[in-house]
């Protein structure tokens, strides 16, 4: 079959190499996914820089990505479902474990240690694969699992959003950001969110949100507060000042979900702002199978559809993850493999 490997760590996404490998074969438990899309997440990128835990020489080479979408093309001994041919969509946090609150020590991401879906094919566990939506198309199955996947979880589970709470989204552009919109309109909120774009600002309205405000004005925070009245929830990928601007933000009682910090350590935490204010802090990161299943039922059922950034082939992964670096764009950027 044809793959994109990574053979050394270091320089980025210009050491992938589109090249023939051996069709995976499923062992016991297992399917091999005949995919037809899979798509980008950043921690296919900082993979290939070495800036992510267990990127090392050792683990080379390696087939790069966690989310994909395609047919049951084989099953291994003591499958009973699903079916050869059905379709389906990877689940791409492997063996989480029993314990809903956290992951447990056997679990690891779809693309690094075990080969993932850049690739016309992928072997997986059969209890990680889920039927893929109706409504959705493989291209639109494919952009979900790890970026909705996180979204729910952070939005759903651990901030527990109720209907006609307000909720900020700092960051729009990036997929996890586009997922909590969509997610969190869908289910009664009122969103709002930040960008240095106002084109992008203008985009996350048709996603669902209410309004939002460009963080390259003076006081934004301040702004945003003002328009939105103060936030019941907040969901932070951003880290650094944004995180500190939040709590200031903040409704007394409200929650604050974290799962990523692009930005860096918060410079300057101010602590009254949490404690006197009775604000809980919840971090978080990608989800169980009971978030994956949830979150598949939500876009089933409120008919909703990813957004897609650009579309490359599998052979021009390397040109698609430079795409990524360069920021351009809102939503997800999707492989085309087959069908």
């Amino acid at each position: 079959m044809k793959a994109v490997r990574l053979h050394e760590i270091g320089n980025g996404p210009d050491d992938l190499k589109f090249e023939d490998v051996d069709t995976p074969e499923p062992g016991e438990g297992e399917v091999v996914v005949k995919l037809h899309a899979a798509a980008l997440n950043r921690r296919d990128v900082f993979i290939t820089y070495g800036q992510y835990p267990g990127a090392k020489p050792d683990a080379l080479p390696v087939v790069l990505g966690s989310d994909g979408s395609g047919e049951v093309e084989a099953v291994g001994k003591g499958v009973n479902e699903p079916d050869i041919g059905s379709e389906v969509v990877i689940n791409p946090a492997l063996f989480w474990g029993d314990d809903e609150r956290k992951p447990g020590k056997e679990y690891r991401i779809l693309g690094l240690p075990d080969d993932g879906t850049y690739a016309e094919y992928v072997k997986v566990s059969a209890d990680h694969v889920y039927p893929k939506p109706s409504n959705l198309s493989h291209e639109e199955a494919a952009a979900i699992p790890l970026a909705a996947l996180t979204a729910y979880r952070a939005l759903v589970t651990r901030g527990q959003v109720q209907s006609g709470e307000t909720v900020v989204v700092p960051g729009i552009g990036g997929g996890v950001a586009t997922f909590l919109v969509q997610m969190a309109s869908a289910l009664g909120a009122k969103v709002f969110v930040t960008s240095g774009s106002d084109e992008k600002i203008e985009y996350a309205k048709k996603l669902g949100a209410e309004g939002g405000i460009n963080y390259d004005v003076e006081n934004w925070s301040k702004e945003l507060r003002s328009m939105t009245g103060g936030a019941d929830l907040s969901v932070d990928s951003i880290g650094g000042e944004v995180f500190d601007a939040l709590l200031s933000i903040a409704k007394p009682g409200s929650r604050v979900v974290t799962f990523g910090a692009t930005a860096g350590p918060v410079p300057k935490l101010v602590m009254p702002k949490i404690f006197l204010k009775w604000v809980d802090i919840l971090g978080t990161a990608m989800g169980s199978p009971k978030d994956f299943a949830g979150m598949l039922k939500l876009y089933e059922e409120h008919d909703l559809k990813p957004v897609i950034n650009e579309r490359f082939e599998l052979k021009d992964a390397a040109a698609a993850q430079k795409h990524m670096e360069e920021g351009a764009g809102i939503g997800k950027i999707v492989l085309n493999i087959a069908g």
